[in-house]
C-alpha cells in the first residue's frame, strides 16, 4: 500500500523564535567589533594637548601679525562697542577683527570640537589651518596626554590694550590664548606682536617663563589698570601704605611684568611685586596669565582669594590679586574689604 507524502506545516510563532535567536547570534557575535569601531572613533576625537599648546601659540603668533599689520598700515577704522562697568568705552578695530578672525578660525578648524569663547564676535570664518608645526621647546614636553573635548573651554583675546593700541602705545599690546580643562587653566600664551616675543606654559609640563629672583611685599610695586588707576590708589595705601602704584594697560602684560622679561626687549617692560584689578574683568582678559602663573607656581585669584572658574561664564566679579614666588596668602589679609560690584 502507498501512502501519500504529508505537508510540513511551520509555526509561525516557531519562525518568530528562530530568527530572534538568529539576530541574538549575530548580536553577539559583532557586538565586540562595533563596540570597538565606536570606541575608535570616540578616541579619534580627543585632543592631545601638546598640540593644542602648538595651535595656541601659532594661533596668537598669527593674530599677532593681523594686529601689527592693521597698526602700521593706520587702518584702525575704530568704534565703540560699548562701555564697561566703570564707563570706560570699549573700542573696537579691524586689528581686533583681523586677529579674532585668524586666531578663532585656527583653533576651530583645527579641532572643530571644543568650545572656543572670544572677546569679539564676527561671523566671517576663514580657511586657515594649522601648519602642523610643533616648536622645538614645546616638542620636548609629553605627547599624548588626550583630552575629551567636552572637557575643554578656549578663552581667546585677540587683541589685549585696544585703547592702547589706538594710542600706538604698543609695548602693552598681547594676544592671548588660554586652554582650561574643567574651568582650571592648563595652558598659557601671551605674545606680543611688537616684539615677536610669546610666552607659553602648560601646567604641570613646562614653560619657556621664570619668576624673577626676589620680590618686595613691604613697600610692592603693585601694577594696576590704566583706567581706573586713581579709584585703586586709596585702596593699595589702606592695603599697603607706602605702595608704588603703576598704572598700564592690558592684563597679558600686567601679568609679564611680573616675570623675568628676556633683555631683547626695544622698551623696557614695567617690573611689579603684584597685580590688583578692583572691578569686574572678563575670563579672555586673564586666563592665559593664570595659566602662566600657575605653571610658576604662582596664582590669580579673586581679592577674597577665590579660585576662579573658567568654564562658561565670560565675566569674573570678584576682581584680582595675581602673585609669584611670594607668600599670596599674606597679599590678601592685607586687602580692605571690597566689592567691586558697588564701584
Amino acid at each position: 500500500m502507498t501512502m501519500a507524502p504529508m505537508g510540513i506545516r511551520l509555526s509561525p510563532l516557531g519562525v518568530a523564535v528562530f530568527c530572534l535567536l538568529g539576530v541574538g547570534v549575530i548580536y553577539h557575535l559583532y557586538a565586540g567589533v562595533l563596540s570597538n569601531h565606536l570606541s575608535y572613533f570616540r578616541q579619534k576625537k580627543k585632543v592631545d594637548l601638546r598640540d593644542l599648546l602648538a595651535v595656541s601659540v601659532e594661533a596668537a603668533q598669527l593674530g599677532g601679525k593681523e594686529v601689527k599689520r592693521v597698526r602700521e598700515e593706520d587702518t584702525l577704522n575704530e568704534k565703540s562697542k560699548g562701555e564697561t562697568k566703570e564707563g570706560a568705552k570699549e573700542l573696537l578695530t579691524m586689528g581686533d577683527l583681523q586677529s579674532h578672525r585668524k586666531m578663532f578660525n585656527l583653533i576651530k578648524n583645527t579641532f572643530p570640537q571644543i568650545t572656543v569663547f572670544s572677546e569679539e564676535k564676527d561671523s566671517k570664518t576663514d580657511s586657515v589651518t594649522w601648519s602642523g608645526n610643533i616648536p622645538e621647546d614645546i616638542l620636548k614636553l609629553e605627547k599624548g596626554r588626550e583630552i575629551s573635548p567636552d572637557s575643554i573651554t578656549v578663552w581667546i583675546d585677540p587683541l589685549d590694550a585696544t585703547q592702547e593700541y589706538t594710542e600706538n602705545l604698543v609695548k602693552y599690546v598681547t594676544t592671548m590664548v588660554c586652554v582650561a580643562l574643567e574651568g582650571k587653566p592648563v595652558i598659557g600664551v601671551i605674545h606680543q606682536p611688537f616684539t615677536g616675543f610669546t610666552a607659553w606654559a602648560m601646567v604641570g609640563q613646562g614653560t619657556n617663563m621664570e619668576h624673577r629672583m626676589s620680590y618686595n611685599l613691604n613697600s610692592p610695586k603693585v601694577i594696576v589698570s590704566r583706567s581706573h588707576s586713581g579709584e585703586v590708589k586709596n585702596f593699595l595705601h589702606t592695603a599697603f601704605g607706602n605702595a608704588t602704584v603703576i598704572p598700564a594697560g592690558g592684563a597679558g602684560y600686567k601679568v609679564l611684568s611680573l616675570l623675568k622679561m628676556h633683555s631683547g626687549q626695544p622698551e623696557p617692560i614695567d617690573e611689579a611685586d603684584v597685580y590688583i584689578h578692583i572691578t569686574y574683568i572678563k575670563k579672555w582678559d586673564i586666563c592665559a596669565g593664570a595659566a602662566l602663573l600657575n605653571a610658576l607656581g604662582g596664582h590669580m585669584t579673586t581679592l577674597k582669594g577665590e579660585e576662579i572658574d573658567y568654564r562658561e561664564e565670560p565675566l569674573n566679579k570678584g576682581g584680582l590679586v595675581a602673585s609669584v614666588n611670594v607668600a599670596h596668602k599674606d597679599i590678601l589679609e592685607k586687602l580692605p574689604d571690597w566689592d567691586p560690584s558697588k564701584h
